[in-house]
């Protein structure tokens, strides 16, 4: 019986005939996330801006009363709370500045969360309280702080990588590709509006390994056609190589996907936003592995003959010399 192959071997893709359209658009949709970043911002969660989140869900009723939650919690003087809904109709987050004092008197943050979901559960008598977090605003900052670090420092140990394995060339195309990862992953959320947390930028962290690896294969590949296919011209080298690792790509990334839509669908709400920014970012990942990652190398002067290294005169007298059966001197 004749395995079904997803790829089928001879698999001949020009993809290189589209690079301009697709380079022009993924600079679009770059710029566009930063505007949004800079227009909507995200939807920082506790740990990143201090404060309390309450996590509460109405069992007995489709949606939940928002307006009057809202009315109901800003009356206890705490200061207005945003009340946001998220995974279902019926589950919100509140969120609330803590009362001043609490770095040095942390017990004013438990009674604030007591008097709050006291409050709550009176007034409402089908809620249910799922989870009280609270971060002091220092905690945040260095938390804010410690997650750009992180994803700042792992993009420049990746290029590094890159740059020392291949050229500074390969280094330049990975961290392109890596950027436009981050960033139109980060842009979905300031679209969306979701939850920004620590675990978004654990999801992100992740999704920089992944695209390595996946750009690493191709360059990995690129590299060895380099040596074999001297002639071909730069162009055809590149869908050689990037049809040669096609089935790879889509077989591991679609088996990923997989997984994580039926996570996105039947998973518990508390990673919905983990799961989203994973699934997003492979699919971009895998998008940028394919399509930009081999143009780039174009664009940045490499040639079939870029890494060939230069015969020295004596080191073509010893060629020659070898080749007529001579002695060397």
């Amino acid at each position: 019986m004749k395995l079904l192959k997803l790829i089928p071997d001879n698999t001949n893709i020009h993809f290189l005939k589209w690079q301009w359209p697709f380079f022009i658009s993924n600079i679009l949709l770059m710029i566009a996330s930063v505007v949004l970043l800079f227009t909507h911002g995200l939807n920082l969660g506790v740990d990143f801006v201090g404060g309390q989140m309450i996590r509460v869900t109405f069992e007995r009723s489709a949606t939940a009363p928002v307006d009057a939650l809202t009315e109901a919690v800003g009356k206890l003087g705490y200061g207005e709370p945003v009340v946001q809904t998220f995974g279902k109709p019926n589950e919100v987050s509140l969120r609330m500045k803590l009362p001043d004092g609490t770095e040095s008197q942390p017990q004013l943050a438990d009674a604030m969360a007591q008097k709050i979901t006291t409050s709550v559960k009176k007034t409402f008598p089908d809620a249910r309280i799922d989870g009280v977090d609270s971060v002091s605003g220092k905690v945040s900052g260095e938390l804010l702080k410690t997650g750009v670090l992180a994803l700042s420092l792992a993009m420049v140990c990746i290029s590094i990588y890159i740059w020392v394995r291949f050229e500074w060339q390969f280094a330049a195309g990975a961290l392109f590709a890596l950027v436009q990862d981050i960033l139109l992953t980060v842009g979905m959320f300031s679209l969306t509006q979701m939850e920004f947390d620590l675990n978004i930028v654990a999801a992100l962290l992740t999704l920089l390994g992944y695209s390595l690896n996946d750009k690493i294969v191709v360059y990995d590949r690129i590299r060895e056609n380099l040596k074999k296919h001297r002639r071909m011209p730069m162009a055809e080298l590149l869908d050689l190589s990037v049809n040669e690792t096609l089935s790879r790509t889509v077989v591991t990334s679609l088996s990923i996907l997989i997984m994580l839509v039926a996570l996105l669908l039947l998973g518990p709400d508390v990673i919905f936003g983990f799961t989203a920014a994973i699934t997003l970012g492979i699919f971009i990942g895998t998008y940028s592995s394919i399509f930009m990652s081999a143009p780039i190398l174009i664009w940045l002067g490499v040639k079939s003959d870029s890494f060939v290294q230069t015969e020295s005169a004596i080191d073509r007298q010893e060629r020659l010399a070898r080749e007529r059966g001579q002695p060397q001197p």
